[in-house]
């Protein structure tokens, strides 16, 4: 790629850039940006929040990650305080020493408040990941405008949204598209992981954060065991982002599921995905991994009751999961709140097992072509540009 000269900038102090991830997924489009910002500005400095990828890239994380890592209206309720206390001190800190350029990952309800605080204080900001506007709330664009100078979206269907109201919002593609190859191999990825190398393989992923796995793990092991009776020959394998959630997990199995034999990964969630042959997981990020690793899929999520009888109202969209929007049809089976029953999962589960997804797959193929375009160079292309407008 050529980068055009007159947007390098030539001061002899190194570019400073404010950055704040809120969660696992965040981090790890933080740490691909930071190597592909450093790649052209060896000195650059990054500050603010992220986790073991971004900080392993360079990034002094003021907070730990998982401090901004909680979902859900009422699940934030009772984090309030601090989620105040550290946008505070972010605040002051950046402030005092003001980057060239503050760039929020994801984490909406807590990066554009901050946001619009440093945009007022002099400070360019960007929102890399555009909230979920064009699925509920989609007044909320006025308050992203006030608050960011651009935004970079992930998704085509974003941008197209943001173009409509003429505010600065430029398609980057996904990170992950770039990151995953489209071939990643089932026996590798089980040597890698030692798996069993002629088993069939259920991959459990009912999410990454700690309120998640608190709705989502009797659901998932209820069903799981149920499987097990009907499929003695299946086997299940779940990847555990930290040692707080594996301990989380492993108190739930006790509980629901003493008996069952499932393999336990710390971290590795891609080569889980790609060592299995079917998988069930929560709603988020974790969709577009399975898309690109082209493995099929059944969702089955759930949240706190209050939290999903506010949003519910709010929604405008048909579908959940970033497969079924990005085909704009139902490609993937998605079992949220009331339908994500013990029988609905075990149903829809079986399906998998039991049939050709060739279908499912090839669609996922001509999807993943669409967000393969080199998102972190793109992403630095628009944040240079910025900090040189």
């Amino acid at each position: 790629m050529v980068h055009n000269n007159s947007t390098i900038k030539t001061n002899t102090q190194p570019i400073r850039i404010g950055i704040v991830a809120g969660e696992i997924s965040g981090d790890i489009l933080g740490a691909s940006l930071i190597q592909s910002i450093k790649a052209r500005y060896p000195n650059a400095i990054f500050e603010g929040i992220g986790g073991p990828q971004m900080i392993e890239e360079g990034c002094h994380s003021l907070f730990d990650l998982e401090e901004l890592s909680v979902m859900g209206l009422v699940e934030v309720f009772s984090r309030l305080r601090r989620l105040f206390s550290i946008k505070t001190q972010l605040f002051e800190h950046f402030t005092k020493n003001p980057p060239d350029v503050f760039v929020g990952i994801d984490a909406p309800d807590f990066n554009l408040r901050l946001e619009l605080q440093l945009k007022e204080a002099g400070i360019k900001t960007v929102q890399y990941v555009s909230p979920s506007i064009w699925a509920w709330r989609q007044k909320r664009i006025f308050k992203v405008a006030k608050a960011t100078n651009l935004v970079l979206a992930l998704l085509p269907f974003e941008k197209e949204f943001y173009d409509k109201y003429d505010f600065p919002c430029d398609f980057v593609g996904h990170t992950l598209a770039d990151q995953i190859p489209s071939d990643m191999s089932k026996p590798q990825s089980r040597m890698k992981l030692d798996l069993d190398e002629s088993a069939t393989y259920l991959a459990l992923m009912p999410g990454s954060r700690g309120s998640e796995l608190k709705f989502n793990s009797e659901m998932y092991l209820v069903a799981a065991d149920k499987l097990s009776i009907k499929y003695p020959d299946l086997k299940f394998v779940i990847p555990l982002v930290n040692k707080q959630r594996k301990k989380q997990f492993l108190t739930a199995k006790e509980q629901f599921a003493p008996d069952l034999d499932i393999a336990i990964i710390d971290g590795q969630s891609r080569d889980v995905m790609a060592a299995s042959d079917a998988i069930m997981l929560a709603s988020g990020t974790a969709t577009l991994e399975g898309l690109l690793v082209n493995r099929p899929m059944v969702i089955a999520h759930k949240i706190h009751w209050l939290t999903y009888k506010l949003f519910k109202p709010l929604m405008k969209v048909k579908h959940y999961s970033l497969p079924n929007l990005l085909a704009k049809k139902e490609l993937i089976v998605e079992l949220i709140q009331e339908d994500a029953t013990i029988d609905n999962i075990v149903l829809e589960v079986s399906k998998l097992l039991d049939n050709d997804n060739t279908e499912m797959t090839q669609a996922f193929s001509e999807l993943q072509q669409m967000l393969r375009c080199n998102a972190s160079e793109r992403a630095t292309d628009s944040i240079i540009k910025l900090i040189n407008s």
